[in-house]
C-alpha cells in the first residue's frame, strides 16, 4: 500500500469493525455496498455465500491501490439458506427451526485490491439447546435478532441459547480473524507485511 491508498472496510456491520480493532486495524473508510443478496433458485449456501461477498466487494467503488475489504454471513439449516428475518414473526420461525438443531455458519471473506480478489469461507457447527416458549419470546424481545442471519447473535443475549460450537468464534461472529489476517497480508496490507500465511 502506497501512503495515498486506503484500506475500506466494504460492510456496515459493528461486528466486523469491532472484530478488525482487536487484531489493530481501523479502515481509513467504511463503504457498505448496496447490492441484491436474493438466493438464486437451488443456490446452495455455500456457494451463495462466496458469490454474494464477491459481488458486494466487487460493488465497493474505491481507487485501484486501495485494499477493500468484504464479508457475507450465512446460517444454513441443511440446504436452506436462513437470511436475515424480515420481522418477528420470521425470527421466531427462525428460532423454532434451530431449536435443538445443529447447523452451520458460512462466513465467506473477499479482499480486492484493484482488479485482483483474494476469497476464503470459513464453515463453523453450531448447536441451539432445545427452547422453550418462553426463552423464545424473551430472546425475540430483546430485539437482537434484527438485522441478523438465521435471527440471532452468539455474541449478544442468544449466547445463552448456545451450549456448543465447533469452528471459528470470530467467523460465526462475522468475520474470521486468522483467514482474514492472510487475505489482507496477501493483498499488501503493510499490517501484516513479512508476516508467515
Amino acid at each position: 500500500m502506497s501512503d495515498t491508498s486506503k484500506f475500506i472496510l466494504g460492510s456496515g456491520s459493528p461486528r466486523r469493525l469491532e472484530l478488525l480493532a482487536q487484531i489493530g486495524i481501523v479502515p481509513d473508510d467504511v463503504r457498505p455496498p448496496d447490492i441484491d443478496e436474493t438466493p438464486l433458485k437451488n443456490e446452495l449456501p455455500r456457494p451463495y455465500c462466496a458469490r454474494i461477498c464477491r459481488e458486494k466487494a466487487a460493488a465497493v467503488k474505491a481507487g485501484t491501490d486501495d485494499i477493500v475489504l468484504c464479508a457475507d454471513t450465512t446460517v444454513a439449516l441443511g440446504r436452506r439458506i436462513l437470511g436475515k428475518p424480515a420481522d418477528r414473526e420470521e425470527a421466531e420461525a427462525f428460532l423454532r427451526l434451530l431449536s435443538g438443531r445443529r447447523h452451520k455458519v458460512i462466513t465467506a471473506v473477499a479482499v480486492r485490491r484493484g482488479a485482483d480478489m483474494w476469497e476464503r469461507d470459513v464453515q463453523s457447527v453450531v448447536r441451539m439447546k432445545a427452547l422453550s416458549d418462553v426463552e423464545v419470546r424473551n430472546y425475540l424481545d430483546t430485539g437482537d435478532w434484527q438485522g441478523k442471519a438465521g435471527g440471532y447473535a452468539i455474541q449478544g443475549p442468544a449466547g445463552v441459547l448456545i451450549p456448543w460450537i465447533s469452528g471459528s468464534f470470530s467467523a460465526i461472529v462475522g468475520l474470521p480473524l486468522a483467514e482474514t489476517a492472510n487475505l489482507l497480508r496477501a493483498a499488501g496490507h503493510p499490517k501484516f507485511a513479512g508476516a508467515r500465511a
